[in-house]
């Protein structure tokens, strides 16, 4: 039987019938490429160099690759720094489409390139002894009855959560798999979130990523994962199975439980920098096999790198290749490993061809057309160090809405002037999506994020403690935006702590009251601390994993009943928001559409006056729902004194308050609310 060519489609690696590969890597600057497998234990057991160019990819056979097979590239070519061109043979690559990693980088200078005291000079020491390998995987899975969920971005709520911290010191969750995949499918964690009623888990980064030297010189490590280096393979330390290949079984397994309980699993994907660095960076993967095609470089210095992430490198989504291995990666995690959705780190600079920002960018257009990706949530976070775009994705987007974060925090901590915005973030920030035509459903609404103060945090510092961190607390925001315990407020330790619990009832209600997506910082229903550091990125430990022995309970039950809330009632989370009696437009429904109404504290309508009153601290807001026949007000004082509020002429029973002593009476016409403090009611 005469044996079929290599063809030079798909990237990577594809196992043929017959014990052998098919290998394909493009490359339009190489001379040749080698594919060289291993064992085990690093030796080397075949060396073939592919032997067909087509369309700047070169393509071969490869015998003997098999599930499990170890290997590397070694690309040979030009090394001419200045004029973008970094080969050299000596490095042993990483397959940028490997689906799996084996091992890690040791920190050796034949990782790099070029020599430390020389950029410019090519060092040819074998960096292969201090490399991982990529690996050949089974894709093989049973997935049975798997189905995505498929929530409605309008009933859904966001649970932001690392992989290894959630379970990392759960004793509920067997000790072997902690911290783990396997771990975050165990039952006693996925009762966790259903018992909440979140309906999607948003992991930190589990791309493979590369641990920082300077931070392994230091004895701490990226804990947060931003520095990816391999976008098909999950990150294999969240492994209980190994890194040969067991790391893709166990993420499949995960997804698949937790598709079982109802929850959707929506990624944090890095597809803006590598772990490559600028021209001082190592040599892990595309800096060797085609610099100028994956990376922007400096157009009048070919030898820099234009840098708009802050880690020293840009992919450069202009060309081809590189957009196809984001859109390769991004197919494959949605139809292989069943993800249902993505959370785009900086953006921006994937809008980026040349310098500017452009909402009709070849990524943007790409990711719209495609059919794979249709089905699925997009959330940008819309800025990255040379730009801020929130409202600027297109309309098939939602964005990570940093002025919720903003406005929300100046309003509980009494900032004079702070009405307006609050009014805008709680609507569902119309100010920024409306003029496009875009629903509250493009905001995704938080207070907290993994980048920042803990909700716990926010609400007992005034100051960041990064000490740990060994950047003298130089990194990290400077401004937490306070809590609003200054030197105005209560001194005696027990008002303080009721203080600091109503404020933390506060942020929460008001995220998961407001129009939008709501997201929540995993752990903050905890009270999870993380002593003050706000910037917990290299902190592997117990400063950033969860403590479950010491969770806030009563917080817990104040987040599930919020929730339950929102799923409950469509008022609580609308699409579209028309103020007062604006029926201009209507809903899809047909019916009357969704009605916001802001009121004073004594039931008079805001007007324009009282918008401008810095000192006004209270509001009143009435919610109506074209869903249901059902009234909300929501009476909301972040002021320092009691305020009255006189109610609507309905029947007003209590929901939900974050003042724990809040009653209300039988048929009141006016309702004190504490200071700093929120309740809401319903009209029965």
């Amino acid at each position: 039987m005469t044996r079929q060519p290599s063809t030079p489609y798909p990237a990577g690696v594809s196992l043929r019938p017959d014990g052998s590969a098919n290998v394909a890597v493009y490359t339009e600057t190489a001379e040749s490429v080698t594919v060289v497998t291993y064992d085990e234990n690093g030796v080397e057991l075949s060396s073939t160099t592919l032997p067909e160019y087509t369309g700047h990819v070169f393509h071969g056979i490869v015998e003997n690759m098999s599930v499990g097979t170890r290997y590397g590239f070694r690309v040979d070519g030009p090394w001419d720094p200045a004029a973008g061109l970094r080969h050299n043979a000596a490095k042993l690559l990483l397959d940028p489409y490997a689906k799996a990693v084996a091992g890690s980088v040791e920190w050796d200078e034949a990782v790099f390139s070029h020599h430390h005291d020389e950029p410019d000079t090519r060092n040819d020491a074998d960096s292969a002894p201090f490399m991982p390998r990529s690996v050949v995987v089974d894709d093989s899975f049973d997935w049975g009855d798997d189905a995505a969920p498929r929530i409605p971005l309008s009933e859904s709520v966001v649970y932001e959560v690392h992989v290894k911290g959630f379970t990392q010191l759960d004793e509920n969750v067997d000790e072997a798999v902690r911290g783990t995949y396997a771990g975050l499918a165990h039952p006693s964690a996925i009762e966790h979130l259903t018992r909440l009623g979140i309906t999607a888990v948003e992991l930190l980064p589990t791309h493979q990523f590369v641990q920082d030297s300077h931070l392994l010189e230091e004895g701490r490590r990226n804990y947060w994962g931003y520095n990816s280096i391999g976008f098909l393979a999950p990150h294999n330390e969240y492994s209980s199975a190994g890194d040969t290949g067991g790391q893709v079984t166990e993420f499949k397994s995960m997804v698949k439980a937790l598709h079982a309980a109802g929850l959707e699993v929506i990624l944090d994907v890095v597809y803006n920098h590598t772990a490559e660095g600028n021209h001082l960076g190592p040599t892990l993967s595309l800096k060797g096999i085609d610099n100028a095609s994956y990376y922007r470089l400096v157009p009048e210095d070919h030898s820099s790198y234009y840098d708009t992430t802050g880690t020293g490198n840009s992919l450069n989504v202009g060309h081809p290749a590189a957009l196809a291995l984001i859109m390769d990666s991004l197919r494959y995690w949605v139809t292989e490993m069943h993800v249902d959705g993505f959370r785009f780190d900086l953006a921006s600079t994937l809008t980026r061809q040349d310098e500017d920002l452009d909402r009709h960018s070849a990524f943007l257009d790409m990711v719209h057309q495609d059919p794979v990706l249709a089905p699925v949530k997009l959330i940008a976070e819309p800025w990255d160090t040379a730009g801020y775009q929130v409202g600027g994705f297109p309309a098939r987007w939602s964005e990570w809405n940093g002025k919720f974060r903003d406005d929300v925090r100046d309003f509980w901590r009494g900032e004079e002037g702070s009405l307006p915005a609050l009014a805008q973030r709680i609507s569902g920030s119309p100010d920024v999506y409306e003029n496009d035509r875009r629903p509250t459903l493009a905001s995704v609404n938080f207070i907290t994020a993994h980048d920042g103060f803990t909700l716990a945090d926010l609400t007992m510092y005034d100051e960041k403690h990064n000490e740990e961190n060994g950047e003298d607390s130089q990194d990290g925001e400077s401004d937490n935006r306070s809590w609003g315990c200054g030197a105005e407020g209560p001194t005696d330790d027990a008002d303080i702590n009721a203080l600091r619990d109503r404020q933390r009832r506060n942020f929460l209600g008001t995220l998961l009251l407001s129009a939008g997506v709501p997201m929540i910082l995993g752990g903050d229903e905890l009270a999870r601390s993380q002593g003050g550091n706000n910037n917990a990125y290299c902190q592997d430990n117990e400063i950033s994993w969860f403590d479950w022995a010491v969770a806030d309970e009563a917080l817990v039950e104040f987040t599930t009943a919020l929730i339950t809330l929102r799923r409950e009632h469509p008022a609580l989370r609308p699409v579209w928001f028309r103020h007062g009696e604006d029926d201009t437009t209507t809903d899809t429904s047909g019916g009357r559409p969704d009605t916001i109404d802001f009121q004073r504290a004594d039931g008079v309508a805001m007007g324009d006056d009282d918008w401008t009153t810095g000192s006004n601290k209270s509001i009143a807001v009435l919610f109506k729902s074209s869903a249901e026949d059902t009234v909300f007000l929501w009476l909301m004082n972040a002021s320092d004194t009691p305020v009255e509020f006189t109610l609507p002429n309905e029947t007003w029973s209590l929901t939900i308050s974050s003042d724990p002593e809040q009653q209300v009476g039988d048929d009141p016409t006016s309702l004190l609310v504490r200071d700093r403090s929120f309740t809401l009611l319903q009209a029965q």
